[in-house]
């Protein structure tokens, strides 16, 4: 889903501009999180999970034009107040979500079907808002809508660049994957892989640069100043850095802390609550001040203090991570309100949708770029799982053609299984999980240590950013109203 984001934001916030904001609000909402949350709660099958799940990623493809109309419809000084009540309303969103999801599926039993009624529930909530914003939004024409032909609009979509970038992600994604996993580096299935991925990425390089010019990477975005250029490095650094906790936080939790998941959902969801509190005071600031770059620098620091704290954990550090996500959440609802902002306020007024598309993919370009990391990284620990419980438990009397047997089953706690293992008692099984989880804390350390090396460098680069105050004023680039209608008494 995250490479779907990453390929169609652009593709999404280049057609706005031709057939209009609405379309395409309601369509893929509809059809990807709609029909895709249906299928998913009906899938029997693996593959029919994975089908409904890449439908669903059709429904991201719209993240960027809720960025969009949130700013253009309000007052440029309000700007970061629009950008604030997104961030609430997706952090109340994923609270919610989490508590369902982890009140659903609680006993963790792979046979339940808590999963289904999750996401029926995910179906009925994304056709209501397909509905709603049918029924409720209804801008006027954008002058592109009026003046271009279908067909001169499909000729001005950056086909090219959307074929080296889907191309070449899923390439990289691919690469990464394999790597110790089981394929070392130099073997063909990585290393090809990655040399024909910089063919494309390359290509996307020559073909943005003197090509197409006016593609998802317009020129005109990078003309005026430099605050775009900052805002993106910066969002994709907080991209990686997201996308580490939202994949590896409630994991070492549910791993070494807490069994129940209703209850990692809740720790978790403690971050969305302060994120939805933090980006509030963060657009209230940035309204009153007319001030973003001080705000990004403390955020991205936060997002350091978090991944050093977790690097710190240990076994036994089940209390201190509850509080460790008031740092994250904090982190989270300041870079995004902020970075969003400067980056819309840099653009010229009819590239919004475009500057929007491109801020959203690159996030989520980071997220993927930062998840094939991360994975190459545990999996290389991981890969000495067996040999490290072994090491402890052949002594004491396990079998060493027992190992593979009661790590498997060690991970699964499946008590029946262990029982049935030769030579097998209550203190081998301790010993055994000791020496399990230390190995996972090993692995979850790298990735809290990489995760932290790429915020330490965006808090440094954004360091980069100036104050737009002279766009903080109160034009409204895309009111809803009819101009005569705004401006009459």
């Amino acid at each position: 889903m995250t490479i779907l984001t990453v390929v169609l934001g652009p593709i999404v916030s280049q057609a706005a501009d031709y057939w209009g904001r609405k379309y395409f609000l309601v369509i893929p909402t509809f059809v990807g999180g709609g029909v895709g949350s249906l299928a998913v709660s009906r899938a029997r099958s693996m593959p029919v999970a994975i089908l409904g799940f890449s439908i669903i990623g059709i429904g991201f493809g719209s993240q960027p034009l809720l960025h969009v109309v949130t700013s253009e419809v309000l007052p440029r000084r309000w700007r970061a107040w629009g950008q604030a009540a997104d961030m609430a309303s997706n952090a109340v969103g994923a609270a919610v979500g989490l508590y369902v999801g982890g009140a659903l599926n609680r006993t963790n039993d792979p046979g339940a079907e808590g999963f289904r009624v999750y996401f029926l529930m995910n179906m009925a909530v994304y056709v209501v808002a397909a509905g709603l914003c049918w029924g409720v939004y209804n801008p006027p024409l954008r002058p592109l809508q009026r003046e271009l032909s279908t067909r001169q609009k499909l000729a001005r979509l950056d086909w090219g660049g959307y074929g080296f970038l889907a191309v070449g992600l899923v390439l990289f994604s691919v690469g990464l994957s394999y790597s110790k996993n089981p394929y070392e580096w130099r073997d063909p299935q990585v290393s090809a892989t990655f040399a024909v991925r910089m063919l494309f990425v390359i290509g996307l390089v020559v073909y943005e640069t003197w090509v197409k010019k006016d593609g998802m990477f317009h020129h005109g975005l990078f003309t005026g100043n430099r605050n775009f250029a900052v805002a993106m490095f910066c969002v994709f650094s907080e991209g990686v850095a997201f996308f580490a906790a939202n994949t590896y936080f409630a994991f070492q939790v549910s791993v070494l802390y807490e069994s129940d998941a209703l209850l990692v959902g809740v720790r978790y969801s403690l971050m969305m609550i302060i994120a939805a509190v933090f980006a509030c005071l963060t657009g209230w600031y940035c309204a009153a001040t007319r001030r973003v770059k001080w705000a990004t620098f403390v955020a991205f620091g936060l997002f350091i203090v978090f991944f050093i704290c977790m690097a710190m954990t240990m076994r036994k550090s089940n209390t201190p991570t509850w509080g460790y996500t008031v740092f994250l959440g904090s982190a989270l609802g300041m870079t995004l309100t902020t970075l969003v902002t400067v980056a819309q306020l840099s653009t010229p007024p009819e590239l919004i949708s475009v500057a929007s598309g491109l801020i959203i993919s690159i996030r989520s370009l980071g997220g993927t770029v930062g998840l094939a990391i991360y994975n190459a990284l545990f999996h290389d620990v991981m890969k000495n799982l067996g040999n490290n419980v072994g090491s402890v438990v052949v002594p004491k009397g396990i079998s060493l053609d027992d190992v593979e047997m009661f790590v498997t089953a060690l991970e699964a706690q499946d008590q029946k299984t262990l029982g049935t293992i030769p030579g097998v008692t209550a203190d081998i099984i301790k010993a055994g999980a000791i020496a399990l989880q230390d190995t996972y804390v090993v692995a979850f350390r790298h990735v809290w240590i990489a995760g932290a090396c790429f915020v330490a460098l965006a808090a440094l680069v954004s360091l980069l950013l100036f104050d737009p105050k002279k766009e903080f004023n109160m034009h409204i680039d895309a009111p809803v109203e009819k101009e005569e209608d705004l401006y009459s008494v």
